[in-house]
């Protein structure tokens, strides 16, 4: 039974070696500097108060690092999150700050709750069933999303709703409420963030060596902010009515019960909360398994699971809204040298740092610096690459992306996800639904045996040999009785038909009594149902069944021995 030190104490710090401080110390100054401008735009983005972007960025992070799986993953507040707490609190908007705080804290709550729940049942396999078309074209489109709905912040436009119509119909609505100088800041910066990103190559290192260059591209977005706060101080931008965050509250967030739901609102939020549980744990362990798999870790899905839920579960008792892993400050902590959790904690400080020392200097920061930092930081993850790829290689799966980016921007988050899911389930059920069964000959001088479409084989008049390439049940049987059919009738002199049966690995009832009705048939028409390559546990099942007793030919471990025994009858 492990000692209450050892589970109490993490293994990365009870084995911690001081060689590798000086690189966490330097990751961890590095995200925490790096970050602040996005933490601050993200509680924007959330509807919160700016200054609940670093709330989000402390204690949740120390958890996170306490329990996570990934010695390099850097938690905090994301985009994703920050524009589902957004929707889903959009009813509570009109209920002042206090209300829509606590309500924040609570969906955080509500998905850490539902997050350790999974971990406890070990339920890290969930994630298979998220398809690549699903999770892309649901992040790019609440990514338009997110850059629709930063333009409030650009244009002094009440922009608001939950779709792509309702953003863009408010925008029209209220245009004449465009103010000039705040459009101009927020453009002009956008430009220069966008410029930054995506055009490095001429900005940056046609003059600078590649490893200044790559500073210089992390940095520019701090700069700009420092930049911007001098120029709003000097020119009293505030006066000319651009809209700045004030001055921030100084001190740590503090121990806050969040707002007790009524049982219609805890209904209302439960979607929601589980929908945010399912995106936050499955970008997170993209992340944390792809970084795993580069430093030769190991990954452990559940207890990621609890990590992200336990974190959330203290960021809601905290003042912070849902967090989840981030790709880019965890690629920032990863090439920064970060090497253990240590460096997540060395962020930490670096965020309370802010917090009691600079809180009045960020005072006339405009928000229009803050929505231009998410515009430009979201632009990337609208990910078009992988809708090209699904496109040539798996239209299906392209069609999942459609399905979802196309329903988050008609219907919102929530619903454009949900329609995703069961776009994907339903090609799942169509490509199990039609089968491959292929007819094969044997490769000559081997035991091998190909599909007679695309190989040269050998084939023999009285035998016609069926490789199953998908497991058997009731969706699939149908399909599978009639393919069988149409060879028999194709090949109407062979008398012994084999079902190859490799790849099948299971047969449930329905499947089983149409092999037993296909065998009957066969008798009918004087020819004998034969099996190879049964699985043991697929045997097990059927091994006393009538679909075996009853079988008028015999069951062979191998297709070759099937062929030797019946090539000559």
């Amino acid at each position: 039974m492990p000692s209450i030190t050892t589970r109490l104490i993490p293994a990365w710090l009870r084995h911690y070696q001081l060689t590798t401080l000086p690189t966490d110390v330097v990751a961890g100054l590095v995200v925490g500097i790096l970050v602040i401008p996005q933490s601050l735009g993200y509680a924007v983005l959330a509807g919160l108060p700016p200054v609940y972007g670093l709330y989000a960025a402390i204690v949740p992070v120390i958890v996170y690092a306490w329990i996570g799986s990934s010695n390099v993953q850097a938690v905090g507040p994301v985009a994703i999150t920050a524009i589902m707490t957004a929707s889903a609190l959009h009813a509570y908007a009109d209920q002042g700050a206090e209300q829509y705080v606590l309500m924040a804290s609570l969906l955080a709550l509500m998905v850490g709750v539902l997050l350790t729940i999974a971990g406890r049942l070990k339920l890290g396999w969930i994630m298979q069933f998220i398809s690549r078309g699903v999770s892309a074209g649901f992040i790019s489109g609440a990514a338009v999303l997110i850059f629709v709905s930063q333009l409030k912040y650009l244009t002094a436009i009440p922009v608001a709703g939950n779709s792509l119509v309702g953003y863009v119909s408010s925008m029209i609505k209220y245009a004449q409420q465009l103010h000039p100088l705040t459009l101009l800041i927020g453009v002009s910066a956008l430009i220069l963030l966008v410029a930054n990103r995506y055009a490095s190559q001429w900005i940056w290192r046609s003059w600078l060596p590649a490893s200044l260059a790559k500073w210089a591209e992390r940095l520019f977005p701090l700069l700009l902010l420092i930049a911007a706060l001098l120029m709003s101080l000097t020119l009293h931008w505030s006066t000319s009515g651009v809209a700045t965050i004030g001055k921030i509250p100084q001190g740590l967030p503090s121990f806050t019960l969040p707002h007790t739901p009524n049982v219609r609102e805890a209904l209302n939020l439960l979607p929601t909360a589980s929908l945010m549980a399912l995106i936050v744990f499955v970008s997170s362990s993209s992340v944390a398994s792809t970084y795993a798999r580069v430093r030769d870790e190991r990954f452990d899905a559940n207890r990621e699971l609890t990590g992200l839920g336990l974190a959330n579960i203290a960021g809601g008792l905290f003042q912070s809204f849902a967090i989840a892993g981030g790709f880019s400050r965890t690629a920032i902590n990863a090439d920064s040298g970060a090497r253990t959790p240590l460096a997540s904690l060395v962020t930490v400080l670096v965020m309370i740092a802010a917090l009691i020392a600079f809180g009045a200097a960020l005072a006339p920061l405009p928000y229009a610096i803050l929505g231009a930092t998410i515009m430009a930081s979201i632009v990337g993850l609208i990910d078009v690459a992988t809708f090209k790829s699904a496109w040539q290689r798996d239209r299906l799966d392209a069609a999942s992306f459609i399905a979802a980016f196309v329903g988050v921007l008609v219907f919102g988050l929530n619903t454009g996800l949900v329609i995703g899911l069961m776009v994907s389930f339903a090609s799942l059920i169509l490509q199990s639904s039609q089968p491959h069964v292929a007819v094969v000959g044997q490769l000559a001088g081997t035991g091998h045996f190909r599909n007679i479409n695309r190989h040269d084989v050998i084939t023999f008049h009285n035998l016609v040999m069926l490789r199953i390439d998908e497991s058997l049940f009731f969706g699939n049987s149908e399909s599978v009785h009639q393919h069988v059919l149409r060879a028999t009738k194709q090949y109407e002199d062979a008398r012994e038909i084999i079902l190859i049966m490799a790849a099948v690995n299971h047969i449930d009832l329905t499947a089983q009594e149409m092999l037993m009705t296909l065998n009957k048939e066969l008798i009918l028409d004087n020819k004998h149902l034969h099996f190879s390559f049964i699985k043991g546990p697929v045997m097990d099942i059927i091994g006393n069944t009538p679909l075996i007793t009853e079988l008028s030919g015999q069951v062979y471990l191998s297709t070759i021995d099937a062929v030797i025994a019946l090539k000559d009858l």
